[in-house]
């Protein structure tokens, strides 16, 4: 029996991507190779990069608007370093929402002044800054959607005079916004879309050229751009899952189909730990919890042995929280099914029922 796989990343994926992957590592598209032996000058993944491309500009509603979806490396924290390379001439401003942004504005500040617009980080980032007033004369503003570690997420985002930035590698696809608000998102696969390997930017070509430092070929966007994703051998394998995954989104329904089994899921997990008086929420503000990361702790350490054995009995993985906030962390990427979190939800009340 496959397990409830609660993990915060790598992340779980459709069956049918599985097992769609799996046939072509064997024999991709019936030409007697494998997907991990293919060029990726050849025909068929030419295909399947330009699939991907266009699945992710279509799924966040950017199609012909500007915008170029890439796929590279290094994960999100590559990013961390591309976005400043590319964009920061004098002073940035950041949200500091969490472990990731603070990782953000750690890299920003090796190539100009960084401004924290505003920061949860005296609270263990367990809520989100509201009300936060925006510099003028910005290069771009940056924020993370969705923090992973701390299990909180953005539903409002700044109005700017300048770029908007946002790491959505934990949320990507998961709810419908507005995308065209941001300039650039970027988001590391292996949390909602795809294995680990590759990253998806999406990044509005006019924003770009605009510094005065000379970028490092591999560094820079407009020659990514300009080799569509392929200026070096691209992440073959995970960029076909990452495929395969957001081909399975489309068949859902796309993003507001699945925005709403998202949010019927968060729904009832939040209402056990609210409910249950074993349990308590991390994350102050209700309004501020993730829908895609639910962080909780037990109210009574003693039980934690006894818990642990009832979720491994019921075939529940992934589900320890980070070691900044403890407790259990809930993951509850597009993949996951209800019934998974409905297992959880009753393990938690037999928890109640025996203690």
């Amino acid at each position: 029996m496959k397990k409830h796989n609660f993990s915060a990343g790598p992340c779980i994926l459709p069956q049918s991507v599985f097992e769609k992957a799996s046939q072509a590592v064997l024999n991709f598209n019936e030409l007697d190779l494998s997907i991990l032996e293919i060029s990726h000058r050849s025909k068929p993944f030419v295909a399947v990069m330009e699939r991907a491309q266009e699945l992710a500009l279509e799924h966040l509603g950017l199609q012909n608007k500007g915008y170029k979806a890439l796929f590279l490396q290094g994960g999100a924290s590559m990013e961390f370093l591309m976005v400043a390379y590319n964009l920061l001439e004098t002073k940035a401003g950041y949200y500091n929402t969490g472990t990731w942004s603070d990782k953000a504005i750690k890299e920003a500040k090796l190539f100009g002044e960084v401004e924290i617009l505003a920061s949860s980080k005296e609270a263990n980032f367990n809520y989100i800054p509201k009300n936060v007033t925006i510099s003028s004369g910005l290069d771009y503003v940056h924020c993370t959607s969705n923090n992973t570690i701390f299990g909180t997420q953005m539903n409002e985002f700044p109005e700017t005079d300048c770029p908007l930035i946002c790491d959505m590698s934990s949320d990507i696809f998961s709810r419908v916004l507005d995308f065209s608000k941001f300039d650039l998102i970027y988001a590391g696969a292996q949390k909602n879309m795809g294995p680990a390997g590759t990253t998806l930017v999406v990044v509005k070509e006019e924003i770009l050229g605009k510094v005065t430092r000379q970028i490092p070929s591999m560094l820079d966007y407009k020659v990514h751009i300009s080799k569509d994703s392929m200026f070096n051998t691209p992440a073959v394998f995970p960029i076909y899952v990452s495929m395969l995954t957001m081909e399975w989104l489309k068949e859902q329904g796309g993003v507001a189909a699945i925005e709403k089994i998202n949010n019927k899921k968060a729904e009832i997990l939040y209402t056990e730990i609210d409910r249950n008086p074993l349990f308590n929420g991390f994350v102050a503000n209700k309004e501020d919890r993730s829908k895609m990361n639910a962080t909780f702790v037990l109210t009574n350490d003693a039980l934690k042995e006894t818990f642990d054995t009832m979720c491994a009995k019921a075939g529940i993985n992934g589900l320890n929280g980070h070691r900044s906030v403890g407790g259990y962390r809930a993951s509850m990427y597009n993949a996951l099914s209800v019934e998974s979190v409905q297992v959880l939800v009753d393990v938690m009340k037999e928890l109640e029922k025996v203690a």
